[in-house]
């Protein structure tokens, strides 16, 4: 596996980019459009998740602890749609403020087997943003790509955040190696899937001796990628190859 060297100015780089992007498609495509990656949602309950979540984020980053935030109560009634934009607005504005304002090594409580640290919603939201960006643009009819630098330190977030949390989608009865590779940022993974349990190898010698599980492998841009691995798009736009449910049990949701 390469290792991807990202950073807090990296990801809040693409949070002021992908943000306006996100807000520019909700506006386009009003509240009652369907959302076709999230079946059920409409633009309406796309922007009430992430104002929400973001300001979840905002409000509990900065307290420098790693002890589990309270439950929010009950939302609040779901404001007018012109209300509901310029609240989405404010919350992206003042999300991004308060994670460039807080030091990446700030203890911060995450849901994840991960370092309880500030960088973790630094990295989450600068992915939940480029991914709900491309759902708001996926609606209007015109979703563009993740950048490739981010979509790929996307993918490692799913591999090495996601699937040792126990968010999968994907079958969990399977055994093997799937090798991931994007052909345009010059990175590729290794996951050792024992049924429930997932491994993010670190070498291309990855079997043991005695082990002859299956194995797969899935390459496309990066964007395709982290598209495919969580659900929004089908594995036809990749190249793969070996058993088809070593790759299915990667998605995550």
């Amino acid at each position: 596996m390469n290792r991807l060297h990202a950073t807090k100015d990296f990801w809040l780089s693409a949070l002021r980019a992908d943000g306006p992007a996100l807000q520019e498609a909700v506006t386009e495509a009003g509240p009652d459009l369907p959302i076709p990656s999230r079946p059920g949602w409409t633009t309406a309950d796309l922007v009430e998740h992430l104002t929400t979540e973001l300001r979840w984020v905002r409000e509990h980053t900065p307290r420098g602890v790693t002890d589990r935030p309270v439950d929010p109560g009950p939302h609040d009634p779901r404001p007018v749609w012109a209300e509901a934009l310029d609240g989405l607005r404010r919350e992206l504005t003042g999300t991004i403020e308060t994670l460039d304002a807080v030091d990446a090594e700030l203890p911060a409580w995450n849901w994840a087997p991960q370092p309880k640290k500030a960088a973790f919603w630094q990295r989450r939201t600068a992915h939940e943003i480029a991914l709900r960006r491309w759902d708001a643009e996926a609606a209007v009819g015109r979703p563009t790509a993740v950048e490739t630098k981010l979509a790929a330190d996307g993918i490692s977030e799913v591999l090495d955040t996601f699937l040792p949390a126990g968010r999968r989608t994907g079958p969990t009865d399977v055994h093997g190696v799937v090798h991931l590779v994007a052909t345009d940022a010059g990175y590729d993974w290794f996951v050792r899937l024992r049924g429930a349990g997932v491994a993010l190898l670190d070498t291309g010698t990855i079997l043991d001796s005695d082990d002859h599980h299956p194995r797969a492998q899935a390459g496309g841009t990066a964007s395709d990628l982290l598209l495919a691995l969580t659900g929004r798009r089908t594995t036809d736009a990749l190249v793969t190859t070996g058993d088809p449910r070593l790759i299915a049990a990667l998605q995550v949701g």
